[in-house]
């Protein structure tokens, strides 16, 4: 148990890291003429991360959850795929990420490193992250309650995005499109 808190503390202080990432991001996306859109849902995501990890840590305390070893390890490597795709996504985009769906006009749709794949690579990385997080220790519960909120919230953000980077409720073309989302 004492290595799984571990890890939940560095994932806890990888998540400050993205939040320090994203001030100064957003800062660089304000000043470049940016708009932020979505602030209504932004409370709720921060408060369901950190539930997660709060979730991590008491639900195989609370209810004596096992380390079960084919869980555990398959967990992990699945968590840690899913932290090496979300930092290639902030890598990516660059000042352009962030946890707030920002939009600096005029500038083009990223559409390299994973976001030639996937139009929301990011998501993938959390969703993935939700499940096998908490079921590195066998916390069934914490994994699904996030799984159940976070589609919900996603569907939210995703649509957030989306409206974000229209125009009249229809995409640009991906040449003059903006592409500042922040494809959390």
């Amino acid at each position: 148990m004492t290595l799984y808190l571990l890890l939940i503390g560095l994932v806890a202080i990888e998540r400050l890291a993205e939040l320090s990432t994203a001030r100064r991001h957003r800062a660089w996306s304000l000043a470049q003429g940016g708009r932020e859109y979505g602030r209504g849902h932004y409370p709720a995501m921060v408060a369901l991360h950190a539930a997660l990890l709060v979730g991590c840590v008491v639900e195989p305390l609370a209810a004596d959850r096992p380390f079960v070893p084919v869980l555990g390890w398959s967990a992990l490597v699945l968590a840690v795929a899913a932290q090496a795709l979300r930092w290639w996504c902030i890598a990516t985009l660059g000042p352009r990420w962030n946890t707030r769906v920002l939009i600096v006009p005029g500038l083009p749709l990223v559409q390299a490193g994973p976001y030639r794949l996937l139009r929301h690579p990011n998501y993938v990385a959390v969703v993935v992250e939700g499940c096998a997080l908490p079921l590195v220790h066998s916390a069934w519960l914490t994994a699904l309650g996030f799984t159940v909120l976070n589609l919900v919230l996603l569907r939210v953000r995703i649509g957030c995005e989306e409206a974000a980077l229209t125009d009249g409720g229809r995409l640009r073309a991906p040449a003059s499109r903006p592409a500042a989302d922040s494809r959390r």
